[in-house]
């Protein structure tokens, strides 16, 4: 069994909705689904890095404003980062489809934006799984907490 079994397995065990996926897992906390991956650290132990897709998209134009909410946030936050990711066109939108070589060109690109974090676990006993889970909790909750503030509260970065 290698670290990703050992640690889904675990994971199940706590009650938590796992799905395995291609090369990691996605499992279910609070509202959100977190994406999981582990793989062997170098000096040992196992590297855990988690992926919270949080469904906001950014257009280009708006990017400055963001970066700067993006930035505070991050200021506040132990568990996580948040991050913008940009988007990659669809294929039919490649140059091979376009002789004319014009699609993209006037196009805005639009960014999502992501929760990450990583861990590392020096071993898989016990009690390396269970700060496994608190992280990964943690993460999910404060990173939500986070964006909602800042989206509908009262005192919400205003950038």
């Amino acid at each position: 069994m290698n670290e990703l079994q050992r640690i889904l397995a675990a994971l199940r065990r706590d009650g938590l909705d796992v799905e395995s996926v291609e090369d990691g897992a996605l499992i279910q906390e609070g509202d959100s689904s977190v994406a999981l991956f582990a793989e062997p650290a170098e000096g040992g132990g196992v590297f855990v890095r988690l992926h919270l897709d949080l469904n906001l998209y950014v257009d280009e134009e708006a990017l400055t404003d963001v970066l700067m909410g993006v930035n505070l946030m991050n200021q506040s936050l132990d568990y996580g980062t948040l991050l913008l990711d940009p988007l990659e066109q669809d294929d039919d939108d490649s140059p091979d489809t376009d002789p004319a070589g014009t699609i993209g060109l006037d196009e805005s690109v639009t960014f999502a934006v992501l929760g990450r974090s990583v861990l590392w676990l020096p071993s898989l006993e016990e009690r390396e799984l269970v700060r496994l889970r608190e992280h990964l909790s943690r993460f999910e909750r404060e990173l939500s907490e986070a964006v909602e503030r800042t989206l509908h509260g009262e005192k919400g970065i205003r950038a």
